[in-house]
């Protein structure tokens, strides 16, 4: 693993907490996505070199709705890059940890990307993200 990629934060609206993340880090939203496939819509911030993802539910069964309901607003991954996601996915099954998806799949901010299941990191849910080039 490469870097901390981003920290996604599961919100309720994205107009909302675009506005509150803009005063909170003195900078505006550099991008917005629909991400049909998991029924989210994201915005990103960048402040030095650091991303925040902020992330709302589009549909009721999504992750992020369900992450919500049970949870609430707040922090809901920490991504990290990598430099060869496939590679990376057998290592970590290799050490014992829980992949959700045998093959990475598409996500917001031209990644792939393949999550960590959270009871075998000590309940951090782990992104793994590369760049699609």
């Amino acid at each position: 693993m490469k870097k901390i990629e981003h920290i996604g934060i599961a919100v309720k609206s994205i107009e909302t907490s675009n506005s509150l993340y803009e005063k909170l880090l003195g900078t505006t939203c550099y991008k917005e996505e629909h991400v049909v496939s998991e029924g989210v819509k994201t915005s990103f911030f960048k402040t030095g070199p650091n991303k925040i993802e902020l992330l709302e539910a589009t549909k009721e069964d999504s992750p992020i709705a369900k992450f919500i309901a049970k949870k609430g607003e707040g922090i809901h991954h920490i991504a990290f890059e990598v430099e060869d996601i496939v590679l990376e996915i057998e290592r970590l099954k290799e050490e014992g940890f829980v992949v959700l998806s045998d093959k990475p799949k598409k996500g917001a901010d031209n990644k792939l990307v393949a999550f960590v299941h959270p009871k075998t990191t000590n309940g951090v849910l782990i992104e793994l993200c590369q760049e699609i080039v």
